[in-house]
């Protein structure tokens, strides 16, 4: 297994949060590295990722679980599990409208190995998401 991360803690409740996380048509306003997604964010939808790193492709995911304020998961991959990348969001509240947000992804499967060679680092990608929603939370309606 393999995984990128992102975390920070962001001065709004979890529901600001969920509002703007599961606003598809919203992520290029405040996530450079997202040019555009296809689809609803909602449970057992099925999204298409439009990435500034590689924009000729969308990456087809299934948003896997929904609790709505908590956590969401979207899953993608290749058939037979022979390769699988799994993002989890996570929001903890942490008093007074403080949350933790941790945004995690982690890939397996038996082409794991050569498919991660090819990839780009994610993780400054993963850390400029983090901060754009921050900026974008912490900015108000």
């Amino acid at each position: 297994m393999r995984s990128h991360d992102a975390s920070c803690v962001i001065n709004a409740d979890p529901a600001r949060i969920w509002a703007i996380i599961t606003d598809g048509a919203s992520y290029p306003d405040w996530d450079s590295g997202v040019m555009r997604i296809e689809g609803q964010i909602a449970p057992d939808g099925r999204i298409r990722v439009v990435s500034a790193a590689s924009p000729k492709r969308a990456f087809p995911v299934r948003v896997t679980e929904f609790v709505p304020g908590e956590r969401m998961t979207w899953s993608g991959g290749m058939p037979l599990g022979l390769f699988t990348g799994v993002r989890t969001f996570t929001l903890t509240p942490q008093g007074d409208a403080t949350t933790r947000f941790a945004m995690r992804e982690e890939y397996t499967g038996g082409f794991l190995p050569l498919i991660w060679r090819s990839m780009p680092d994610l993780g400054p990608s993963f850390r400029q998401f983090a901060d754009g929603l921050k900026q974008r939370a912490e900015a108000g309606p």
